[in-house]
Parts: structure tokens; sequence; C-alpha cells
């Protein structure tokens, strides 16, 4: 390369710096020519803006305008090219791109397009209303933000957007006129559906009945029985006095008002006039009153109303406790039918000359042994399937059931055809036990005295309906059989064994019950399961200890237990000479002042201090008269018992209790279908 000489090297800076002194001077005349114009907007330099698009909406508008004053700006341009040489640009204004922009050195606004369409006079009026209304909507805090962003905004774009809101204004409107006019409809439509509706509610469980409304629900109906009352009340005075004008008013208002009543027990049930009822009832007993009231007259009057009414009530009870014993104690006719239809066959077929028993398993003392004294065919049939049904070895299970002479026959026979799988079933007859005669029992002693005979026979017996329902209950046939006795006597029964589970044929067994045979009773002869909770079933409520025998002997706290599924060690009953006990006690309660008639209050005497406590769990009560029993607790229990007058067999039984029990009943057999014996 050409060196050149110092003095032109000079030469050409000086001219360098002269070009550019002219750029600049050219520069700042077009930027005055400029600023004639609406696009500068007070002197605006113009820069490349980098990130043009910065959140503001785009628009047409805001690119460079290219309207006839624009066309003959030019722009020159000083830069730099690669090799470092200096270069003179000129570009029209018009050829710019929307990313140049004005910026005012003042404030450094970069948002200030470079030309404009719209008259500036106009603009920044339309501004500044937009700007004012903007301050009015917004707070303080928020108002400079928003003049900002609105100065800055195309008059154009600012024009679209005031439409905008406008047509969203005027379609919410419309939206919620419409809105109003559905719900005028639908509130107009539900006004003509009420006037359809029964305002007399008839299901039981609605929660829209009327008594749902008001916590005194029967405030109506009682108002209209103590207007019954008292119209009865002075309808007898006034026919006392020969009203019978007044008298006729009054009683035809209490048929009214009975009939308005029915047999509800709540407002909710009540005729749908039974309000104007028992206002018309008002207005007469307010006549009554004017005409007939007299304090001491009308006090007399419900006195003897009361008394009366109490009679009645007295009188209904023991209707309704002769009756309830009367329905738990009579043989249904499907019942009275089975041991017919079995007994029949049992000596049709020839099995009365047929006595095999097995004499090994029957007298097995490592066996699991069971006795079940009962006359009731269908029930103990329950008890033996239920057990062998949940026993894990049930060959090693015998049942020993003891029935009387009438059902004997039948009992053997449904065993001898229903044998269940691998277990032994012995049936013995009660009246072949000899040993058992008056000389030896006790019970068996006093049921062949007069007194006893008086008591159990005699209509005219001060314990009889109609004076007395305390004794009704011990008025039941169970009380003079023997079977219900015979508990007492296990060891002579069965002088082999040491152990035996005594089972109820009112239970159920639903879980396996051999471990009770491992159970270590501790020196105790019964084990049962105690049925004391806080102050319930101890023994002042089964024995009397107002008689010095009982409370000298006896803790009236102690624990009461039940009878239904106990655990006998008959090693222990022998030592003990726990019958011995049983008769003294007998016959100490012949004129029946320690206790009423019973087995398990002379059981509660006999193992008092002697019964080991089993847990809960093995044995459920009171499925037989308590309809509130926990089920968890019936479901997980060993053995539930129906004690009661609600037996399973019964139409008294508890439902929801009944189908623990008639699981186990073979309904399918043939001699019940015979005598209609179904679920």
């Amino acid at each position: 390369m050409e060196v050149l000489p110092k003095g032109i090297s000079l030469s050409l800076n000086l001219l360098s710096i002269f070009c550019v002194f002219l750029v600049v001077s050219h520069v700042g005349l077009i930027g005055a020519d400029a600023s004639n114009a609406s696009l500068t907007q007070d002197g605006k330099p113009m820069y490349q803006c980098v990130q043009c698009g910065d959140g503001e909406e785009q628009d047409t508008t805001n690119r460079i305008s290219t309207n006839e004053d624009d066309k003959d700006i030019d722009i020159i341009a000083a830069y730099s090219d690669p090799s470092g040489a200096f270069r003179l640009g000129k570009v029209k204004l018009k050829d710019l791109s929307a990313s140049w922009i004005w910026e005012n050195s003042l404030d450094g606004n970069h948002h200030q397009p470079l030309s404009s369409q719209t008259d500036p006079l106009v603009s920044r009026k339309e501004n500044k209303e937009k700007v004012e209304h903007s301050v009015d909507d917004h707070p303080p805090g928020e108002g400079e933000a928003e003049f900002s962003r609105l100065s800055s905004m195309n008059p154009v774009k600012l024009k679209r957007r005031a439409m905008r809101l406008e047509r969203r204004a005027l379609r919410a409107a419309d939206l919620i006129r419409e809105d109003k006019e559905i719900d005028n409809q639908m509130a107009v439509a539900a006004i003509e559906r009420s006037k359809n509706f029964d305002t007399t509610v008839k299901g039981k469980y609605s929660i829209w009945r009327k008594d749902f409304e008001n916590p005194k629900s029967d405030s109506t109906l009682k108002l209209m029985r103590d207007q019954i009352i008292m119209a009865k009340a002075y309808a007898n005075i006034a026919r006392s006095k020969n009203d019978t004008g007044l008298y006729d008013t009054l009683m035809k208002h209490c048929r009214e008002s009975q009939l308005a009543i029915g047999e509800a027990n709540s407002d909710a049930g009540l005729h749908p006039r039974a309000l104007d009822r028992a206002k018309a009832m008002g207005h007469a007993l307010a006549m009554a009153k004017d005409e007939l009231y007299d304090c001491l007259i009308m006090s007399r009057k419900l006195r003897a109303m009361l008394q009366s009414t109490e009679d009645n009530v007295n009188a209904q009870k023991k209707k309704s406790a002769f009756l309830t014993q009367l329905a738990a104690k009579t043989v249904p006719k499907s019942l009275h039918c089975l041991p017919l239809q079995l007994a029949g066959d049992y000596f049709l077929q020839g099995h009365h000359l047929n006595h095999n028993i097995d004499r090994e398993k029957t007298e097995n003392p490592s066996l699991y042994h069971y006795a079940i004294f009962s006359d009731n065919v269908l029930a103990t049939s329950v008890v033996v399937n239920s057990t062998v049904l949940h026993a894990k070895e049930p060959e090693k299970h015998v049942f020993h059931i003891v029935t009387d002479k009438l059902n004997f026959a039948a009992m053997r026979m449904w065993f001898l055809v229903n044998s269940p799988s691998k277990a032994t079933i012995q049936v013995q007859n009660i009246d072949d036990f000899k040993w058992l005669n008056s000389s030896y029992c006790s019970v068996l002693r006093q049921l062949e005295s007069a007194r006893l005979k008086e008591y159990y026979f005699k209509a005219n017996h001060p314990s009889s309906l109609s004076v007395g329902m305390d004794n009704l209950k011990y008025r039941n046939p169970k009380y003079l059989s023997m079977l219900n006795h015979l508990r007492f006597y296990l060891p002579e029964v069965y002088p082999k064994l040491d152990k035996i589970l005594f089972l109820d044929d009112d239970i159920v067994v639903q879980k396996d019950l051999t471990p009770l045979w491992s159970i270590d009773l501790k020196g105790m002869v019964n084990g049962a399961v105690e049925t004391c909770k806080e102050s319930f079933h101890r023994f002042d409520k089964y024995l009397n200890f107002s008689n010095p025998k009982i409370s000298e002997n006896f803790d009236p706290n102690a624990c009461g237990w039940a009878f239904g599924m106990n655990i006998f060690d008959l090693k222990e009953w022998r030592k003990r000479n726990m019958t011995g006990i049983y008769h003294y006690w007998q016959d100490m309660n012949e004129d029946r002042t320690l206790w009423k008639l019973g087995s398990l209050p002379p059981g509660l005497i006999t193992f008092y201090n002697l019964t080991y406590p089993l847990d809960r769990g093995w044995h459920v009560l009171g499925l037989g008269y308590d309809p509130a029993l926990n089920v968890t607790e019936i479901e997980n229990a060993a053995v539930i018992h129906y004690n009661g007058n609600y037996k399973p067999w019964l139409d008294l039984a508890v439902s929801k209790y009944k189908s623990y029990w008639s699981k186990y009943v073979m309904f399918g057999n043939p001699y019940l279908q015979l005598c209609n014996i179904s679920e």
C-alpha cells in the first residue's frame, strides 16, 4: 500500500471533519423542517427500538406514516463500514420500518410514532378526554400510569377501544335483561305448580313435612285432645243441669274433632280442616265456660275423669301383659304340625324298635359334650346345625338332647332323618330318669302341693288376671316343666363326663366353641357371661332382700349372670355338692318368699361365688326383647341368645334379628314344607 505524504494526510483529515460538520448541519435542517409537521412532536429525535413489541396492541396506525408530506423528507446517516472507512447514506422517511420512533430527549419517551394520520389538535383533545375519564375511574395511584399509557395510544386505537367498551356494555345489559326475564318466568311457573300441591304431607319420613318446620310438631294435636277432654267435662255438667242444647253442641264438636284427629301422631297427620275444627271447638268451649263455669264443680269433674282414665289404663296394661304372655307361649299351628308328622312317621317306619346308641362316644370325657333340654324340635335343630357348621372337628362333638315323653318320638325322628355330618346325637326321654322323683327332687315335691296347684290352676286366686299381673310371667307352663330344672342335675344325668357345655334352645352359635373346654375356671363350677351393667341385673333384682335369709347370706350388688351358654366343671360340682345346695334353697322357698318361680334365681344362689366370668364376646343376650342392641356385638359374638318373649320362630320376633336364626333352618326339608314353615 502506498504511503501518503504527511501534508496530504493532514489535508484529508481536515476534509473529513468538514464533511461531518456538513452532515450534522443538514440533519439539523431536516429536523427543523420535520418539526413543523405533526409527526415530530416537540423535536423528538429518532432511534431504532430493539424491543418494539413491548406488550402494546399493535395496529397498522403505529407504522410510520407515508403521507404526501413525508415523501420528500431525506435522512442522511453517517456510519463506518466493516473496513473502518467513513461512509454517508441517504434514506427516505417513508422507507423506515415501524421500529423507528422519535425519542424525546427530555423524558425519554420511546412510544411516539414518527407520523400520524390524525390532526394533532383533534388527537390532543381526544387524549385529554380519555385521560380525564380514566382518572375518574381509577385510584390516584393508577392515574399517572393510565395517563401515560393512553397518551401514547393512536387516536384510531382509542376510538376502537371506546366502541368495544360500548358494545360490551350493551351486550351485558341484554344478557342481564334476558336473565331477569327467565327468572321471572321460572318464578311464575313455580307459583303455578305450588298451587296444585297437596299441603297434607303423607310420607312418614319426608323432610318437607310440616312438623319439621316447628319444633313443637304436635301442638295442634295436643290442643285438640285437651279441647275434647274439656268439652266432655262441660257436657256432663250441662247434662246435669238439663241444658240439652249445649250438651248436644259440645258432643257434636267432640265427634268432629275426633274424626279430624283420626290416628294422627303429629300435626302433619291431621285432617286439612283440623285447625278449623279446633277454632269451632274453641268457640263452643268459650260459650260453655260463660254459662257453666264453676271452679269447684269443674275440678271435681276433672278429678273423676282422671281416676276413670287411670283405671282404664291399668286394665289395658293387664290385658296387654296377659296377651303378650299368651302369644309368646302359645305354640303356632306350624310348630304343632311338625312334631305330629315326625312322631307318626317314627312309629310307622318302626324306628321305635331300634335304640342303637354309641356308648363309646356319649361317655367319652375327652370329646366335646353339649347338653340341650328342650321340647321344641325346630329350635333344637337350629342349635345343633349352627354348632356343627362352625365346629373345626365336628366328629368330636356329642350332643345330649333331653326332651319330654310327648316330643321324644318327634325329636328322635328328626335327627335320624337329618343327622348332622359326623357329629353324634343322643336323644333321651326325661321320664326314663327314674331317680328323678318327688322324694329326691324338691321342685317335683312342691308341684304336688295343694298351695302350688291353687296358684297355677285356680282362676279366683289373687294372682289371677283380674287382680294382679306381677306374677303372670311366672304362670308360664315352662316353670312347671322339669326340663327347666334338669340343669341342676347334670352330674346325675352324665355321671361319666368331666365337663359339659349347657345350651338353651333359643340360642344360635356363630363361632367354634371348642376353646371353652380349655378355659381354666380357677376352681369355679360355672363359667358364664355376667349381665350386670352399672346397677342393672344384680342380685337385688332377682331375690327378695327384705327377707333376712337372703339379706344375711348374699350381696344385693353382686353381679348377675345368665343361663343359656354355660360351661360346667362336673368334677368340681360333685366335689362341692352343688345339687345339695340347690335342694336346700329350693326347700327354703316353698312359700315363694325368697324369689319368684324360675331357674335363674336358684341358679344365682346355688353358684354364688362359684361362677367364673367369661368374656362378653362369648354370649350376647337380649335378642328376644331389646330391639336396640349393637349390631357389631351381635355379629362378633360366639353365641347370640333370644332370651325374652320375642322368640325367632314366632311372629312376635324382632324382624331385624330373625335372619341370624332363620339361616340355619332347613326350609327345604319335606317336613317343614308339609307344615308350611317358611321364611
